[in-house]
Formats: structure tokens, sequence, C-alpha cells
């Protein structure tokens, strides 16, 4: 995700580097539409995806081949999920690149302060994270809200601007969410590809009373999104597909168990073509369903 801020997801001394020659964040300011983030990943005003200024050009980087699983079909069981209120916390927002004095504000994040919310990354083509979030965003809040779920999403349209990543955890306090899950998108090097979940560090912030919970819920939403998709965990960053982060403020300010997937890399040639077709769409949304679901029934 480009944004205010990226999500490195690199080793140290890279992420040092990244963040010297581009400055921290999940994306890039909103005035420069790029991406930075601290040393991780990151896509919503939470940084979390590498830089994509500082990844090499589709041309000269070609995407990673790793096998993937074939994806799985067929009905999904959702039946968990009924009278359930579920916040969908799609990053970004479409208007956030047009509004600098906004999202570039510093904003509470649980052990400090963070800009407000960051642009996100896009693919080459153009396509941008905030339009892919909020897509499969609602493909999400439709599956659950049919199989008898309370689906409240941060955001109701790509348009508008934030909230910023304060915001986004207090609406899945506010509404005593029996959990939340923030989509989003990764803007990494090119020859990085497939998806990660990112989950609390235990850092003393209001989190902490949800750092295990959060950490079922994103093996959860690792398996079933691998099944349903065919997607593999990512070749870049993270232990098999988790990735424990300490400074995503949409995460250390919450107190429901949520988590922060990266469905993809946006700048991999790869995990782009699947992010701008609506059928994979569809399958990621029925994969972070069955992985809430499946959360959801593990906890009773």
């Amino acid at each position: 995700m480009t944004r205010v801020r990226t999500r490195t997801g690199l080793p140290a001394v890279l992420a040092v580097a990244l963040l010297t020659l581009a400055g921290c964040g999940g994306g890039a300011p909103a005035a420069a539409f790029r991406g930075a983030s601290p040393a991780g990943s990151a896509s919503s005003g939470d940084v979390a995806s590498a830089d994509p200024t500082m990844s090499a050009p589709a041309s000269s980087a070609a995407p990673t081949k790793a096998a993937a699983p074939a994806p799985v079909s067929g009905p999904l069981n959702l039946a968990a999920v009924t009278g359930k209120t579920i916040v969908i916390d799609p990053g970004h927002d479409g208007g956030n690149a047009a509004h600098p004095e906004i999202i570039n504000q510093p904003v509470p994040m649980g052990t400090g302060t963070k800009a407000c919310d960051t642009t996100g990354t896009q693919t080459n083509g153009g396509y941008q994270e905030a339009a892919f979030t909020f897509d499969v965003g609602t493909r999400l809040a439709a599956l659950l809200r049919a199989a008898g779920a309370h689906v409240v999403m941060t955001r109701d349209s790509n348009t508008g601007v934030g909230p910023c990543v304060d915001q986004r955890a207090k609406i899945g306090n506010d509404a005593h969410a029996a959990v939340a899950i923030s989509i989003h998108a990764d803007g990494a090097p090119a020859a990085g590809h497939g998806f990660h979940v990112m989950t609390p560090a235990r850092v003393g912030a209001p989190s902490n009373v949800i750092v295990d919970t959060s950490h079922q819920l994103a093996v959860r939403i690792r398996d079933n999104y691998r099944a349903r998709t065919g997607i593999p965990t990512s070749t870049y960053i993270g232990q098999e597909g988790i990735n424990v982060r300490a400074d995503m403020g949409g995460l250390n300010l919450s107190v429901v168990p949520k988590v922060l997937v990266e469905c993809g890399n946006m700048r991999n040639a790869g995990d782009a073509a699947m992010m701008t077709n609506p059928v994979y769409r569809q399958r990621m949304a029925e994969g972070l369903a069955a992985g809430l679901a499946a959360y959801l029934a593990s906890v009773g």
C-alpha cells in the first residue's frame, strides 16, 4: 500500500536504509502518493507495506514463482457469524491523496503517535489500494450479512478521507465487536509475492488484552484465505504468513480481537493480476469470511 507511511517487512538493515531514503510509513505522504512505513509492512493509515518507490520495475524483477495450493470452492459454512457484530476496516480511502493536511496529522497509536492515515499503494497499472480494499470489504460485508452477522464498516464509500487509524480502532471498540478485520494490500518490491496477516505485539498498548486472541484469529484467517484463494503466504515478510507488529495504531488501540490482512503485493505482477480480477476479489472475500467464521466457531 502506498500511504503516507509504508510497511517494509524487510530485514532490519534494509528497512533502515529504506526509511532513511523514503521516510517511514506504509505509503507516502498524500502529496507524493508513494508508499512508506516502519520496518515490517503496512497499508492502513498504519503503515504496512514496503515503499513502492524503492522496488524494482516489473520489467527488471520477474515475479518469484512458488507452488500455490489449488483454491477451494463450494459452499461457505458461515453459521458461526450469525448474530455477531463484525467490524470491517477497508484500508485508506480514495480521497486521502487530495488531503495531506488531514492524513499527515499525528494521532495516538498506542505507543506514541503516527500519521492519521496514508494514501495506500497501487498496482503498476494504477489500480489503487483504497479501491481494492473497499471492493473486497464490501464483498465480505455482503457475505457476512447474508449469514446473519451485524456488520459495521469503518467507511461506506471510496470518495472520503480517513478515518484516522485511532478512529478505525475506536469504531471496533465502540461497537463491542466480536472481531474486527482490517483489509489492505502491500506495496513491497516486485519480486516478493503472497499474503500475510498482521497481529499485534505485546507492547503495553490497549491491545495487550487481545494479543493472544488476535493471534488465534490470524491463524484462522491465514489458513482459510490460503485455502479459498490458492494464494501462498508471503515470500518476503513474516513467518508462515503471520507478521507480528508493534507499530500499527489500528491494532495497538483495539480491545477487540483484530488483525490486518495484506491480501497480496500490488507491485508483483502475479498478485496484481489476481487483485485486479473481480473473480479473485470474490474468492478473497470468501477466504476472509471463512476465517472469521472459523475463529468465531472456535471461541463459541
